[in-house]
């Protein structure tokens, strides 16, 4: 079953990447078991574009489409036998420590 892990905390990450050890280990130790497909670190909300259609006119809105305390800084695409195996692989996160994981299974369309 697939999932896409959010990363979250709860302030505008720092550019500085150093701030949460181990993340190269986990995406390794991830890549290599097969677990992993895809992931990366996302730009600040600020980069934010949000596209809504009304009445046939679209509507551009600078920043994320809505007010929050949380922020999103990264995802990862996992593949895992099931939820349980999921959240080990997701508490296994440097990220986990910092902030929040959030996990949503999805299907390929």
């Amino acid at each position: 079953m697939k999932y896409m892990m959010f990363v979250c905390t709860d302030t505008e990450p720092e550019t500085d990447e150093s701030r949460v050890p181990d993340i190269e280990v986990w995406v390794a130790e991830n890549d290599a078991a097969g677990r992993r497909r895809d992931g990366n670190v996302l730009a600040s909300p600020t980069a934010a574009t949000t596209v809504r259609v009304r009445g046939g006119e679209v509507l551009l809105t600078d920043g994320p489409f809505t007010e929050t305390k949380e922020v999103i800084v990264g995802f990862d695409i996992l593949e895992c036998a099931d939820l349980d195996e999921a959240i080990t692989v997701a508490a296994a996160h440097p990220m986990a420590h910092h902030g929040r994981i959030e996990l949503r299974p999805y299907a390929d369309l």
